[in-house]
């Protein structure tokens, strides 16, 4: 069964000097404060698409490979993964870096890769975002 999951956001005025609130509908988990100058300049305590988009790939990043690794034999006892998602403004988002450090029983650091390099390429959301040029770093704890 499919699932849909929903968030809105409100905004006001221009690009530059306005803002919005993003909220988390589906969850319920909370509202976010969102503007110009969070995205291309400092957050100052406000988010963007971009940090949006990171967290989005952190977790399924992780959801996948840790699905991976059980099903080779190789139950991860802890992942920990950064996603950094590189916005240029006047191009977009210009690349997206997954580093994950993880702990896993009985896996050689090759296969540790190998499978890292599998979630990376399938995970849903990299596959969302192919038109996005998407790097890993993977190593054993």
């Amino acid at each position: 069964m499919a699932t849909v999951r929903h968030a809105h956001t409100v905004w006001q005025g221009d690009l530059l000097k306005g803002s919005g609130v993003v909220t988390l509908d589906s969850s319920n988990l909370g509202s976010y404060d969102v503007t110009w100058a969070s995205r291309a300049e400092q957050p100052e305590g406000r988010t963007s698409p971009e940090e949006l988009i990171a967290a989005a790939h952190s977790s399924c990043f992780s959801m996948a490979f840790s699905n991976g690794l059980a099903k080779a034999g190789n139950p991860p006892t802890r992942l920990e993964t950064k996603a950094d998602v590189t916005f240029q403004p006047g191009e977009g988002i210009t690349g997206i870096h997954l580093t994950v450090r993880g702990e896993v029983p009985g896996l050689d650091a090759d296969k540790f890769q190998a499978l890292a390099e599998d979630a990376k390429k399938n995970c849903p959301v990299s596959q969302a975002l192919t038109g996005t040029t998407i790097t890993l770093t993977a190593e054993l704890a």
